[in-house]
């Protein structure tokens, strides 16, 4: 005998769960469209501030006469500090503001970059260009040295410490192989290509001396084009010798001696005795932190709106 009561409860009781669990989903919908909106705003207005310029960018207030500062600090990279697109508009707003009567490039780097340090080198050159009563100087602290004094020989000048590391005019590629190991390990390497080169220097691969005489013909083509800049730069001042261009790096005091560089001197020196005026402005591009606040916005709008308007992909 079937138990009418019993399934009539059972009905009520999963139509209840139904009801409740749309509830519940409706709810949700809710929270996720207000919290949407709110980001939605909070971004469009940071934008705001930034598109006005009130956020971000170098940050300065000038004041009559003085000396213009841009930082080269770390690696020379795109997306790291050192960037060539950050460096160059720091010196663009350096060359362009009114009251500028030099501008310093303050670099500490190791290099990096031969893209990037030309890239800023040609951009120091076509400002000098454009406004040729300012001279630019560069100042070295730690370290200049590769993609770093590739870029300083583009200066007028170029002022170091007696124990600053100058140098390394050079090219590398560097990488790592793996073949005995895998050996040992009884690791076969299975590598399929469509075009003979396309496995160029595979490090899971022995090393192929048609491949590695190429490479170090491209090498050779790129250390010619910073051995160019380095005659450009420097001119007359510089002392050639057979390990002028060997990649050897020099203490400040002795990079003078091989016309390197041109004198001991910091930026506090140099502003107040080679360009007179003491008044120092730092035009560096520092990314506002409100700019990285507005991109982590904008990766949790993306997310809020997945959220918002139906299941995803889990």
């Amino acid at each position: 005998m079937i138990n009418d009561n019993s399934d009539a409860n059972w009905q009520r009781d999963v139509i209840s769960k139904l009801a409740s669990d749309a509830l519940a989903e409706q709810k949700r919908a809710r929270r996720w469209g207000i919290a949407f909106k709110i980001l939605t705003f909070g971004y469009l207005f940071i934008l705001l501030f930034i598109g006005l310029g009130w956020l971000g960018g170098s940050e300065v207030i000038t004041t009559g006469d003085h000396t213009a500062v841009v930082d080269l600090n770390g690696v020379i990279a795109a997306g790291s500090q050192a960037n060539a697109v950050d460096v160059v508009a720091g010196l663009k707003s350096a060359f362009e503001a009114e009251g500028t009567k030099a501008v310093v490039l303050r670099i500490n780097s190791p290099g990096g970059s031969p893209v990037q340090a030309a890239n800023i080198n040609d951009e120091i050159r076509r400002l000098r260009g454009l406004h040729p009563d300012i001279p630019l100087y560069a100042v070295v602290e730690d370290v200049c040295a590769s993609g770093g004094y590739y870029v300083a020989v583009a200066a007028d000048k170029i002022f170091v410490a007696k124990a600053s590391l100058v140098g390394s005019i050079g090219v590398l590629m560097d990488g790592f192989g793996f073949t005995g190991t895998m050996e040992k390990l009884g690791v076969e390497r299975r590598l399929m290509t469509a075009g003979d080169n396309k496995g160029f220097m595979d490090p899971f691969s022995p090393i192929d001396e048609t491949q590695s005489g190429y490479v170090k013909s491209m090498l050779g083509d790129i250390h010619g084009q910073f051995i160019e800049a380095v005659r450009v730069g420097r001119g007359e001042r510089l002392k050639e010798n057979d390990e002028t261009f060997s990649g050897l790096v020099w203490t400040g005091e002795r990079s003078i001696e091989l016309g390197l560089a041109d004198a001991l001197g910091n930026v506090a020196y140099v502003a107040r005795e080679i360009v007179e005026a003491e008044t120092i402005v730092n035009y560096s591009w520092r990314e506002h932190i409100v700019e990285r606040v507005a991109r982590r916005f904008g990766a949790t709008l993306g997310e809020a709106l997945v959220r918002s308007t139906g299941p995803g992909l889990k």
